[in-house]
């Protein structure tokens, strides 16, 4: 009976061991999975991704320092994690003071990038398992200008640029694409990275350049004037019109016979000068048919001559309208 309860004694203790083994066993596969340093990490990579900013940020227990706040929600933050891939984590690196570093490695537009977070141990749930939160820091800040404009598109969100520029606070990592898109001026995108919180983000600066559609608008409008002043030249006589061109000779003109022309529009060229917009000096060519005659030989002849012209004007635009202004030496 004794060797009995022996047996017995030792299948319980046995069992105890196993159970307490495998309670080891879980508590350690339970610290490396759902409690690990790690989880942290994956749901704010989530958050991103998702473009759920306000739990990002309570995530990552970080401030927004002063700055706009379009990039840390919605469409513009998906946008952010939208091209992060290939996430590997590596193993939590001990920092001290119940900190850890936790690193990951990806690709963004098949760029390889590193990143690390810190975390630190918070608590234990159940006399066993950890919790793991970051460490409180300040989200990094995106500078972008654009030049002559006081708006443009980040991640594809329609953003105001006061005095053509402005900072906003961003999440990481993430990429960031400005563009200016406008009927009469924009400019190609251009990107930047942001890996850390540490390491500044490159501005991105927007070269803005004037649509083909503001050029053909002011070279119409060039075109008008030209025609117009060649036509009211013709119907009052001139050889001196109120236009860019004239015509001096010594010969006397017969009445009647004036006929302007032009033979060669100005090329027109908008580019950014003091804060606004103007236009490149326009040169061009006109002619001048007539019969003139001579006042010392009395000899009638054909006048067909040709003239370089050059003018300047003033450029203003709005919303909805192109107005050019000739400027005229006379």
């Amino acid at each position: 009976m004794s060797q009995a309860l022996v047996r017995i004694a030792a299948g319980w203790l046995l069992g105890l061991m196993l159970a307490v083994a495998a309670s080891i066993v879980a508590v350690n596969l339970v610290n490396n999975s759902i409690a690990s340093p790690q989880q942290p990490v994956r749901e704010y990579l989530d958050a991103l991704q998702k473009g759920e900013g306000e739990r990002a940020l309570g995530l990552l227990h970080a401030s927004v320092p002063q700055s706009n706040a379009a990039m840390l929600d919605g469409t513009a933050l998906q946008t952010a994690a939208a091209r992060i891939a290939g996430v590997k984590f590596g193993d939590a690196e001990e920092r001290g003071g119940n900190q850890v570093m936790v690193p990951i490695d990806y690709a963004i537009d098949g760029s390889q990038l590193h990143t690390e977070f810190l975390l630190e141990r918070s608590s234990t749930e159940w006399l066993f398992f950890h919790t793991w939160s970051f460490v409180p820091s300040a989200l990094p800040v995106l500078d972008v200008t654009v030049v002559n404009s006081n708006e443009a598109t980040l991640n594809g969100i329609p953003v105001n640029m006061p005095n053509g520029r402005n900072s906003f606070a961003v999440f990481y990592p993430g990429e960031y694409e400005a563009a200016l898109n406008g009927q009469y001026f924009s400019a190609p995108p251009t990107r930047a990275t942001v890996s850390s919180r540490d390491v500044p983000a490159a501005p991105l600066n927007l070269l803005t350049e004037a649509t083909p559609a503001l050029k053909d608008a002011v070279s119409a409008k060039v075109k008008e004037f030209l025609d117009s002043c060649a036509a009211e030249a013709d119907k009052e006589q001139k050889l001196q019109p109120d236009c860019p061109f004239y015509h001096a000779t010594n010969n006397r003109v017969i009445d009647g016979t004036i006929d302007w022309s032009i033979t060669e529009y100005p090329s027109v060229r908008i580019e950014p000068f003091g804060g606004r917009w103007v236009v490149a000096p326009l040169d061009g060519k006109a002619r001048i048919k007539a019969r003139q005659v001579d006042l010392f030989t009395g000899a009638v002849t054909e006048l067909n001559a040709v003239h370089d012209f050059s003018f300047t004007t003033r450029l203003d635009i709005d919303a909805a309208s192109v107005k050019l202004t000739p400027l005229l030496n006379y």
